[in-house]
């Protein structure tokens, strides 16, 4: 079986640091800082021979009213609720604090099997602390340094142990395991793979406060994400599957995209690298924006970076149902995304609400409807039978007295639609020649949405060796 395990503590004791040692890499953002986990992040991982469904949690603060802490402990409650065994992690060389007996009364209360680690037992400082744990009445905590790597084994034996118990109660719990088959070379005359063979991965990405968690828990119908009116609450990439009408779906929540010069602490410049790091690894990017100040100079620079990564794209207009006049600010939005970004023609604009719902199916379908586009593919017949059409429509010019001659096209790879054009003279064939075939390209094999990339080749010369 997977078994779900929950890293719980207060903020600081290393949570995030034992996350990534058992996920194998630094997928969750560390820093000395405390409280920089707030929404709750998942991976897969394994340790000797047990497969883990990690569950990264912020750290627990014992208030209960209406602040950003609060709203952090909901999602630590959430967590724990969603996982078999709970590894309650506490500082060693700080001791047993008084929030670390609170969070263990919570423990007890959930009925969660737990598993006490004691970290940074490094050294001989967490000696005194390791002791300590005994007052928590968890029994013997596991001595580990999440930094180090040290303790591993002991913190296997007592999960497995939490296994075995598991099965023992539910023997049908074990998981098949799924064997993935190699991808088949790229073949553009082929038939193309079923749609649903792998998940769509989504990222919604936008400036900082643009209501990217608030659109997702809408789409969700959960409180998964943590939001509320603070900017830059979202500090780490959060990816969590779905299922959209039964395709699968991964939706990537990042961290607000700021102007570099204002990036200015060590933190925020992970947080920062980590949202990059989403949209360049994602199939379809969500750009969130305000409708009072949609398409500023910092949403063009993240459309320009979406589609230099060569992923598609789609504009979410967040906080609809704060606007009056809906039908004369659809018309300026969308006046400004053909100015401002005319590389992006034809990508779909959804003006949606977090709030109350309002248009998220069409959202949805419109990021399918992208992904589609960005994994099409064209016959080599069919584009070459276009490439002699617009070559006749509009022939090359000619550099220098002598004319460029495309002569024959092949798509060479779709994620984006990539294509080779192999031409005379091909050095010589001028940027607007280029974009005049793309634009025809795109509008010719409906390809809206995504970005298309054309690299034009010179043949060999059969007579450049016959002296």
């Amino acid at each position: 079986m997977t078994l779900a395990v929950a890293i719980v503590g207060r903020p600081n004791v290393g949570k995030s640091t034992l996350f990534n040692r058992l996920a194998g890499g630094k997928i969750a953002l560390v820093h000395d800082q405390p409280g920089v986990t707030r929404d709750r992040k998942e991976a897969m991982g394994r340790l000797g021979g047990l497969d883990m469904r990690l569950i990264d949690t912020a750290g627990f603060e014992d208030v209960t009213d209406e602040s950003l802490e609060a709203r952090m402990r909901r999602q630590t409650e959430l967590a724990i609720a969603a996982a078999d065994v709970c590894i309650f992690l506490i500082d060693a060389r700080e001791g047993v604090t008084p929030v670390d007996e609170r969070f263990a009364q919570l423990l007890r209360r959930s009925g969660k099997p737990v598993v006490l680690a004691a970290n940074k037992c490094e050294g001989k400082r967490g000696d005194a602390g390791l002791i300590e744990s005994w007052n928590l009445g968890m029994g013997e905590a596991v001595a580990i340094s999440a930094e180090h790597g040290e303790g591993m084994a002991d913190l296997y034996e007592a999960l497995a142990a939490v296994e075995a118990e598991l099965i023992a109660a539910d023997p049908t719990a074990m998981a098949d395991e799924t064997e993935v088959e190699p991808e088949a070379p790229f073949d553009p005359d082929a038939e193309a793979p079923p749609e649903t063979d792998k998940p769509v991965r989504i990222a919604f990405v936008g400036r900082p406060n643009a209501g990217k968690s608030t659109l997702l828990n809408a789409i969700l119908g959960d409180d998964r994400f943590l939001t509320g009116p603070e900017a830059g609450i979202t500090r780490d990439s959060i990816t969590v599957a779905w299922q959209w009408r039964d395709r699968e779906i991964r939706l990537v929540d990042t961290a607000g995209l700021r102007k570099r010069q204002r990036v200015q602490e060590k933190l925020e410049r992970m947080s920062t690298s980590e949202t990059i790091h989403a949209l360049q690894f994602c199939d379809v990017v969500v750009l969130v924006m305000d409708p009072n100040d949609a398409f500023e100079k910092q949403d063009v620079q993240i459309a320009g970076l979406a589609l230099r990564e060569g992923r598609g794209l789609v504009f979410a207009i967040t906080k609809w149902d704060a606007i009056d006049q809906k039908t004369e600010a659809r018309k300026v939005i969308q006046s400004l995304a053909e100015r401002r970004i005319p590389q992006a023609k034809g990508a779909p604009i959804e003006f949606v609400s977090g709030k109350n719902g309002k248009n998220l199916d069409r959202l949805m379908d419109a990021c399918l409807s992208v992904h589609r586009h960005w994994s099409a593919r064209v016959k080599t017949r069919d584009l070459n039978d276009w490439l002699h059409y617009v070559v006749q429509k509009h022939p090359p010019p000619a550099p220098d007295g002598k004319r460029v001659k495309p002569r024959y096209m092949a798509q060479i790879k779709t994620r984006p639609p990539t294509f080779v054009l192999m031409a005379s003279r091909a050095e010589s064939m001028p940027e607007t020649y280029k974009r005049y075939l793309l634009n025809e390209l795109r509008e010719a094999f409906d390809l809206p949405g995504v970005p298309i990339r054309l690299e034009v080749k010179q043949g060999k010369n059969p007579y450049a060796d016959k002296g």
